[in-house]
């Protein structure tokens, strides 16, 4: 069979019909796709092709499966059957389940919905017909169940340099197949910008098919995973790559990743961590990000030079302020959550011990310092968990361990109400009592270390981590920073780290915004100001992947300016009050205890002028023109000891 055909098999034994000749206008106009119709003769239906069950319809009267191909195909038993209630059919796989064509997937009582007086033709539709198929034929006449009655056309998939825009499920579906198949798949999550797949075997991937296609930036292996640099519409590809492939949206990361991920122990266990803050901080940073905004705003209204529009006392302000201390005041809980999803382990549990660490009495005595207990000369008290973020991910890490071992040492029937309950009495009292203490006392004295060493080396600091920062952006790991700033906006209230970082995503910004100003071609132009607009919003990866990265010398008049950027930053001794970067992010830079304390704001704004016309100049005299041919996407260099 051609690569461009795929056979589609009867549901069940009867007669196969044309679909314009059923009976229900909806199906027979074509409106829910191409397909056939088959009126049965007993009960037993199956599987018209090969996939993965992606619905299965709570009235049981019709099953989803998609194809390793991207056909979409619905088996639906009867017409106007959803009114029974599912009463005569049985659906014999659950949703996520693989199938091979001609496996019983349900059972139809017939005579049952004959009785009803309903129709009880099995339709057999492509529902995504207008963006896959070229054609289908079918054969009409009897037919067994499980026998060949309908050939389907593809249309001619764009190769892999095309400029062809594909929709999110079709580039799902060519991201699938080109990371080896869902077969090869065992887990993924994905964070701002990128689709972070845990595969079985990274060698199966098509590297260069992946990234040379339009809609995907980059492909990265870092940190034990194999990373696809989407962009802004991330979060889209990523619901289409579940929507195709359900289990993945849960799935843990397996632990034979972690033990066989190549390089030596001290690499082994860096890229790890990595994996680990980034599943358990990434759905995080967008509540945060805008919860400093709000904040920020906050603190321009209340300015007297803007003839204080708002009272930091009044119900309006006390009110907007709570929505955004939320995200912050909560964030163990948040934290929490999102870090037993990625392990796999019970997120409610994980929730619930986040709740303890920022339950009121709790937060009230750790403001005070009160004493718990003296034990010898050892005296414990409790802390302010609030806003912390290291504490809770080590504890949901112990939350899984302890449900792990409950669930071999605990009979099954015992396991519902006495796996949560030791756990959150086990992991509360050692991060209350032990662990707890001690990160947050070791995160807190490197979030002040770091604030002051950035501020003790002035310009240095500033030049130096303005020139380098964006390069770890390129392999992921400035995921190993967010949380310390994060941590040093928890412990201080301010990150003159941050205040950098947000100079360097400017300046790739302003980077990008040159090129697709001087380019005279229109795909440049889209591609850049597009790019631009995510950069200045604080999101750098589509310009360095997209364009920067592409031409060096345009990524190193980013670093360029983002250099001067940083200078004039430590100079003036800025920082931010916020999470939030980019341009989009000058509210972080003014203060919300001092509101009339503008130093760091008006460092911003030099800041970000130096930063933008550096990299701007730099790239119109020196990093771009048009007769410039664009360079291979940049490949991480190979682990010792690794294959690929």
């Amino acid at each position: 069979m051609a690569k461009n055909e795929v056979a589609l098999y009867s549901p069940a034994s009867g007669e196969v019909i044309a679909l314009s000749k059923t009976s229900d206008p909806i199906f027979n106009q074509g409106t829910m796709g191409e397909g056939f119709g088959v009126v049965p003769n007993d009960k037993i239906v199956v599987a018209p092709v090969s996939g993965t069950v992606s619905m299965i319809a709570e009235t049981k009267h019709a099953i989803g499966i998609i194809t390793e191909t991207g056909l979409e195909v619905l088996i639906h038993m009867g017409v106007d059957t959803v009114g029974l209630k599912g009463k005569p059919f049985t659906v014999t796989v659950e949703n996520g389940q693989v199938v091979n064509a001609g496996d019983q997937i349900a059972t139809m009582d017939i005579d049952f919905v004959k009785a009803e007086g309903l129709d009880t033709t099995i339709m057999t539709l492509v529902t995504n017909s207008n963006s896959t198929l070229a054609g289908l034929d079918v054969t009409e006449g009897p037919c067994e169940a499980g026998a060949l009655v309908a050939q389907a056309y593809l249309k001619t998939v764009a190769g892999p340099d095309s400029d062809k825009k594909l929709s999110y499920d079709d580039l799902a579906t060519f991201i699938i197949k080109n990371v080896g198949g869902q077969e090869n798949i065992q887990s993924l999550i994905h964070c701002i910008t990128r689709l972070r797949f845990y595969l079985k075997d990274e060698s199966k991937a098509h590297d260069d098919i992946l990234k040379n296609h339009r809609g995907i930036l980059d492909v990265k292996h870092a940190a034990g995973q194999y990373q696809v640099v989407i962009g802004n519409e991330v979060t889209n590809v990523y619901d289409a790559v579940v929507k195709q492939l359900p289990k993945l949206e849960n799935a843990p990361k397996p632990e034979s990743q972690q033990q066989t991920n190549g390089g030596n122990p001290v690499t082994r266990a860096f890229g790890n961590l990595i994996g680990f803050i980034t599943g358990s901080m990434s759905p995080v940073i967008g509540v945060i990000a805008a919860s400093g905004i709000i904040k920020g705003l906050l603190a321009l209204l209340t300015l007297p030079q803007l003839g204080s529009l708002l009272s930091i006392k009044s119900p309006t302000y006390v009110t907007i302020s709570a929505m955004a201390d939320a995200s912050f005041f909560f964030l163990p809980i948040l934290v929490g959550f999102a870090a037993a999803k990625r392990l796999g382990s019970d997120p409610m549990i994980a929730a619930v011990i986040g709740g303890f660490l920022t339950y009121p009495q709790i937060v009230t005595w750790g403001k005070a310092g009160k004493l718990m207990f003296s034990l010898g000369g050892w005296h414990f008290q409790f802390l302010n968990y609030s806003y912390s973020i290291f504490p809770m991910i080590l504890a949901a890490w112990l939350a899984q361990k302890c449900e792990q071992w409950l669930k071999k040492v605990l009979p099954s029937y015992l396991q519902m109400i006495f796996t949560p309950l030791f756990t959150i009495l086990i992991v509360s009292g050692i991060t209350l009592l032990i662990t707890g203490p001690v990160i947050q006392g070791v995160a807190n004295g490197i979030a002040v270390f770091i604030n002051w060493l950035v501020s003790a080396s002035g310009w240095i600091g500033g030049l130096v981590i303005g020139a380098f920062y964006q390069l770890l952006v390129i392999f992921g790991l400035h995921w190993g920073v967010v949380p310390l700033v994060a941590q040093q906006i928890a412990s201080t209230g301010q990150s003159s780290l941050n205040a950098i970082i947000c100079a360097s995503m400017v300046s790739q910004g302003a980077a990008v915004l040159a090129v697709a100003i001087k380019s005279r071609k229109a795909d440049m132009k889209e591609l850049g100001f597009a790019a631009t607009i995510s950069a200045f919003c604080g999101v750098t990866e589509p310009a360095i992947y997209g364009i920067n990265l592409r031409y060096r010398k345009v990524f190193a008049s980013g670093c360029i300016g983002s250099a001067f950027g940083g200078l004039v930053t430590g100079l003036m001794h800025g920082t931010m009050y916020g999470f939030t970067g980019g341009l989009i992010g000058f509210s972080s830079f003014f203060n919300p205890a001092h509101p009339t304390q503008l130093n760091s704001f008006y460092t911003f704004l030099i800041a970000s002028a130096v930063s933008i016309v550096v990299s701007f100049i730099a790239v119109w005299v020196w990093g771009y023109n048009d007769n410039m041919t664009m360079g291979k996407k940049v490949a991480k260099k190979q682990r010792p000891g690794t294959t690929k």
